[in-house]
């Protein structure tokens, strides 16, 4: 039951799995959402004995209660696979390996390029995608990134320090060195948001190629090295507690 105030509609749709805040507001922009037979307005929320449809297609009373219940998968994204539910050019969605669900939709909890393979996490629930992903909560993301030849320490000096690129300055919070010789080197990298791109365009802004690129961890959660590229595994009450501990959740 909701309270006597209701809920917002984008978060409504959100904690139902159907994406994230952003992307609900879209949907409602579009007129794609309705409320009791009327075109959705940002603002409108959501009382219970409403009757909210999505593309036409009435969500059902059972989804009207809304579940606290939090599910994350923590796939391991093979390079060549689209973050988009659908593509144009016909190329292997992340969505297609994932396991069915029975209310909602599994969100993406951020993405990663066609040429950068490892571990994304999805849930089922929009405020907990909406919170592990905004700037302002500053949650890890740890990548491994092979880097053609030797890399000098005044580069890695400003790395650490910050660049600036086109949408802005950005840095990393930490680079370590793992091995390699010769035209292969290994670093780990840790920043903490999310922004397009943004562990290769920092290297390519020091004019230093990136030949391989896997995110390792995101927040507290690794990607387990025995974990084969693209299978997944879904988290456990003591994983997901981390996760929501991490950003300000209720423990579940």
């Amino acid at each position: 039951m909701f309270s006597i105030d209701g809920v917002r509609l984008q978060k409504f749709l959100a904690d139902l799995g159907f994406g994230s805040r952003r992307q609900m507001e879209s949907w409602i922009d579009e007129g794609r959402v309705s409320i009791n037979g009327k075109r959705a307005e940002l603002g409108n929320r959501v009382h219970d004995g409403d009757v909210v449809r999505a593309d036409g297609k009435r969500i059902s009373k059972a989804k009207l209660s809304r579940s606290d219940t939090s599910r994350v998968l923590c796939y391991h994204k093979p390079v060549g696979e689209v973050c988009s539910r659908r593509d144009t050019e016909g190329r292997r969605s992340v969505f297609e390996a994932l396991p069915s669900i029975k209310t909602g939709r599994w969100i993406n909890v951020g993405r990663l390029d066609l040429n950068t393979s490892g571990l994304m996490l999805f849930t089922n629930q929009g405020e907990l995608c909406h919170r592990l992903t905004h700037p302002s909560r500053e949650v890890e993301r740890e990548y491994a990134v092979r880097i053609r030849g030797e890399v000098k320490s005044s580069t890695l000096r400003a790395l650490r320090s910050g660049v600036h690129l086109e949408d802005g300055p950005a840095y990393f919070k930490s680079i370590s060195r793992r091995g390699g010789q010769g035209v292969n080197v290994w670093y780990h990298v840790i920043l903490t948001e999310g922004r397009t791109r943004e562990v290769r365009r920092l290297w390519e802004s020091q004019a230093v190629q990136v030949s391989r690129l896997i995110r390792v961890r995101f927040g507290p959660i690794e990607l387990p090295r025995a974990q084969r590229p693209g299978t997944w595994r879904e988290l456990g009450l003591k994983e997901i507690t981390a996760l929501r501990k991490l950003v300000g959740m209720p423990m579940v």
